[in-house]
């Protein structure tokens, strides 16, 4: 686990700007971090969007974390970046600031700035931090992996591209 600094800017696709501090007065994140320039994050679309949709009523705060520009965030999530939070990060900094190796990743941060990752669509890391996650909320816990699902797979480096 690693902490991200309570000064980190996250810009929203809507235009919000705020440093992480002020983005979780009220809850935690759950993001889901892609490169929309690689077929790995292409694999996990769906599933990552159920796992989107599952905690939108929660009292948690979700979105999208993509190495893109506005427009390639738009065009490779479609519906979902009218949908929720998307946080443009083309210059990968948000990534290396959350200590990202490998994407697509599932990145819980808590209200203490801890982050806590599953790097590359490791089912069994992505199903122990919606554990958590839904634990933490007292919120139901979705199916991960679901059936259809993409087999486990290593994801890209997170720097590198």
């Amino acid at each position: 686990m690693a902490l991200a600094s309570a000064d980190l800017e996250f810009t929203a696709l809507n235009g919000s700007s705020y440093p992480l501090r002020d983005w979780l007065t009220s809850y935690p994140f759950l993001l889901v971090a892609i490169d929309p320039y690689t077929h790995e994050s292409s694999w996990i679309l769906e599933t990552a969007g159920r796992l989107i949709d599952h905690y939108q009523p929660a009292d948690v705060r979700i979105g999208w974390l993509a190495t893109a520009d506005a427009d390639g965030c738009r065009q490779f999530l479609g519906s979902w970046a009218d949908s929720y939070l998307v946080f443009p990060d083309p210059q990968r900094e948000l990534v290396k600031s959350l200590g990202l190796e490998r994407l697509p990743a599932l990145v819980y941060v808590r209200q203490d700035g801890y982050v806590e990752a599953g790097n590359g669509w490791d089912p069994q890391r992505w199903d122990y931090i919606a554990h958590g996650v839904s634990k933490l909320l007292a919120w139901t816990k979705p199916l991960v992996p679901q059936p259809g699902d993409p087999t486990a797979f290593q994801g890209t480096p997170a720097l590198d591209g």
